[in-house]
């Protein structure tokens, strides 16, 4: 799991959402990239200022599946009139 705070209200509404409509989310934070699907947000008002802690669950990464090979296409019911 990864955790990101962020004082974005903006970013914290996005994260909402994509929570509540079962989308992946993408942070982007010192450098590396993270998408995958919005666990919980939590609000702390420890500060002055309110923050959100936002968990995210990574989504697998994709591997190339090698293509398959398609069967030749054969047709058994034409007849061959010579």
């Amino acid at each position: 799991m990864f955790t990101y705070e962020t004082t974005d209200r903006k970013e914290a509404r996005r994260f909402r959402m994509a929570q509540f409509n079962g989308r992946p989310a993408t942070v982007k934070s010192a450098g590396a990239t993270v998408t995958g699907r919005v666990r919980a947000i939590v609000e702390s008002r420890s500060g002055a200022m309110a923050a959100w802690v936002v968990t995210i669950v990574p989504d697998e990464p994709k591997t190339a599946t090698p293509a398959a090979r398609l069967a030749p296409r054969l047709c058994f019911a034409a007849e061959d009139d010579f």
